[in-house]
């Protein structure tokens, strides 16, 4: 091999590994595009979209897309996010219902453990009320009527969210009630207010404003401690019954995106949600900002699925699109 071969073939090797990392300091390079798996308008869709006016404040002008592609309960488009090219430019909003209850009923082409996880950036939480007549004003009272009878207590349909949280606080205080499926929160909150229902799940500001108007009593809050927004409500915990449920909302990828540009959104989603305008203004709009990297949020997302999964085969649901 000639000195002038050896030469050039070393140059050669430098100018590569001198492009590699060049490369990846580019990424993002052009937009990313984020799934959310429903409709525009939604909670969902809107604090996506102040994650994206927040990453282009907080990246100098880089840019994140929203495309919603609704359908399925949020499988259709979790789905479209789970199987896209790993390249790190197609990602999606992981929501509690598509991830870790929809795989148990069936019906989806992922599970779970396909989904590469980002970081979680917000939360919904969660309030059981009593409605309007209903025999119980607090959680004793509460506690003690479902000793010996079954509550009739609302959700926004079978299945969802707010069934499986009611029926997992239910078999973990040991009591019995009754689900009454209604077609979505807003038909399960006029039951409520009419007094059809004896109790319902709903969220903190949906409660507030019902319990001002008299129509909604706040029993309990499914969170470790209780809230600011209700200081007076107890949560299951300090009564006794380890349970906590609340919804979520994260950033989700496929398996297989490179480490350096995953590390790159990892740190990004920490950066957004640790930053003091997007706390601001997604609290504004009634949302719970909670962090939580990879780890903590696929904990988070195991953990709920294990309860949906229980439920779900408890009260014959389990399988049942498939």
């Amino acid at each position: 091999m000639t000195r002038k071969l050896i030469i050039g073939m070393a140059l050669a090797l430098t100018s590569a590994s001198a492009v590699a990392p060049a490369a990846a300091a580019d990424y993002p390079a052009r937009p990313i595009q984020v799934i959310v798996p429903y409709s525009a308008g939604g909670s969902t869709d809107l604090s996506m979209r102040v994650v994206a006016d927040a990453f282009k404040r907080l990246y100098d002008g880089k840019q994140i897309v929203v495309r919603n592609q609704p359908g399925g309960g949020g499988a259709i488009g979790t789905s479209a996010a789970v199987h896209a090219r790993p390249d790190g430019y197609t990602l999606g909003t992981g929501a509690q219902g598509p991830i870790a209850i929809l795989p148990h009923l069936g019906g989806t082409d992922y599970k779970l453990d396909d989904v590469e996880f980002v970081g979680l950036y917000a939360r919904s939480l969660q309030v059981m009320v009593a409605c309007k007549g209903a025999p119980f004003k607090d959680f004793d009272s509460f506690f003690e009527y479902a000793k010996t009878k079954a509550p009739q207590i609302g959700n926004s349909g079978a299945g969802g969210a707010n069934h499986v949280s009611a029926q997992a606080f239910a078999d973990e205080a040991h009591i019995k009630i009754e689900n009454v499926p209604y077609n979505g929160s807003s038909d399960a909150r006029t039951a409520c207010v009419g007094g059809h229902i004896d109790a319902m799940v709903a969220s903190p500001a949906e409660a507030l404003a019902q319990s001002e108007a008299g129509n909604m009593t706040p029993i309990f809050v499914m969170e470790p401690k209780r809230i600011d927004l209700f200081p007076d409500t107890p949560t299951a915990v300090e009564k006794g019954i380890k349970f906590t449920w609340s919804s979520w909302k994260g950033i989700i990828a496929p398996k297989g995106i490179p480490e350096e540009d995953l590390a790159f959104l990892r740190e990004a989603v920490k950066k957004v949600a640790t930053d003091e305008q997007f706390i601001k203004k997604m609290t504004d709009m009634g949302e719970f900002v909670t962090y939580e990297d990879a780890a903590t949020f696929k904990a988070r997302a195991q953990k709920d699925s294990e309860s949906a999964e229980r439920v779900l085969k408890d009260i014959g649901m389990y399988g049942m699109n498939k």
